[in-house]
């Protein structure tokens, strides 16, 4: 198999990888088609789950564009839990540091800003710098030239590794801009069957390693973007982070072995069986959701307040509430919205989440047990 791309000497010693344009000649074996018929069926049924959603999907999706976002930002060394960042959302008392809580809120925030530019940019290179803006401002990104493509060499390896000792040496900056523009085309092309497509550029746009942080996380967010713009899913449904999370050195080795002897065969198996598991997954944690929301409304039909049943509804988006937050999103008094609290206590949907004797955090457990739950990555 030829290496896809070529290697530049550069002036300090080092050799830098730039790739080259996509697509690649792709060899359509039985095994490949196979795992791509498997993975369209499974996103398939998860577009058709997305479409049938309560009226207002978005607040159901928030909780699993923040799971996305604690599982992309692990991957890259931050360790705030999914539970931590929504409790934090809701108002309450939280341990982690503010800079890591920061950091993955920030995710969220570039993930909902992407999703509201889709409709005017396309997945485009200025859409990737303002996401990439997004996502670094404030806390550590501010070291990394937040929507700045990068003007200086980076490189891939161990703490302490240079361009002479790394693993990988991305293009310098000198082929960036040409680079980003053909990505940008290829992803205007409609071709290739669309699952490829978003495989061979999920693989481009981390080989071109364009900014100096947040590539993993931008590459990651990319993928959403790309599957919603295409129509292929109604809305941000299906995440790729708990797959590579979990399966992290294949999917470190299968970037790795594109680059160094053009498989693109395996990387893209492997990219189509993380679309199908996830698909599955993600299926059936919003099924799971929906029961468990669906049954604690008719528990509370008929207690005389409708106020429960309005905060069940809060529940959907974040299962975390406090008495403050109620009162503001429902437009009722605070007494008002810690007696509906209160009922729910006493259901036993909510529980207490901290020990604050004023403005208190409940969480409706049983939810969050969902979306915290390992994902199945097996068939």
């Amino acid at each position: 198999m030829p290496q896809p791309g070529r290697l530049i000497r550069m002036p300090e010693g080092y050799s830098a990888f730039v790739p080259d344009p996509l697509p690649p000649e792709i060899e359509w074996t039985p095994r490949l088609v196979r795992a791509l018929s498997d993975a369209d069926r499974a996103i398939g049924r998860l577009a058709g789950e997305g479409r049938r959603l309560p009226p207002n999907p978005h607040v159901l999706m928030h909780p699993f564009v923040a799971r996305e976002a604690v599982l992309s930002s692990r991957i890259e060394g931050t360790q705030a839990t999914l539970s931590e960042l929504l409790a934090a959302e809701a108002g309450a008392r939280v341990d982690r540091s503010p800079e890591d809580l920061r950091e993955v809120a920030d995710y969220v925030v570039a993930l909902e800003y992407g999703m509201e530019r889709l409709a005017q940019n396309g997945i485009s290179v200025q859409l990737m710098q303002e996401t990439h803006g997004k996502l670094m401002t404030g806390v550590r990104g501010e070291r990394a030239s937040p929507g700045r493509i990068r003007e200086r060499q980076n490189w891939i390896g161990v703490p302490g590794s240079t361009p002479h000792t790394a693993v990988y040496v991305p293009p310098p900056p000198s082929e960036l801009k040409s680079l980003l523009k053909r990505l940008e085309g290829f992803l205007e092309q409609t071709a290739l069957p669309p699952l490829v497509q978003i495989a061979l550029a999920h693989y481009q746009f981390e080989a071109i390693h364009p900014f100096l942080d947040g590539n993993g996380r931008v590459g990651r967010l990319l993928i959403p973007l790309f599957l919603h713009k295409r129509g292929i899913l109604p809305s941000p449904l299906l995440y790729l982070s708990a797959f590579f999370e979990a399966t992290r050195p294949d999917y470190y080795a299968g970037l790795r072995a594109v680059s160094g002897a053009g498989d693109w065969e395996n990387w893209i198996l492997y990219f189509a069986n993380g679309v199908a598991r996830q698909s599955e997954d993600a299926v059936e944690r919003a099924t799971r959701i929906l029961e468990v929301l669906d049954g604690w409304k008719l528990r509370v039909a008929g207690i005389g307040s409708d106020t429960p049943a309005r905060i069940v509804d809060l529940l959907a988006g974040n299962p975390f509430v406090t008495a403050v937050g109620v009162s503001g999103r429902l437009g009722v008094a605070r007494t008002t919205a810690a007696r509906g609290i209160a009922r729910l206590v006493e259901f036993g949907i909510l529980e207490p989440a901290d020990d604050r004797r004023r403005n208190r955090a409940y969480c409706a457990r049983e939810i969050l047990d969902v979306l915290e739950a390992p994902a199945k990555l097996t068939p």
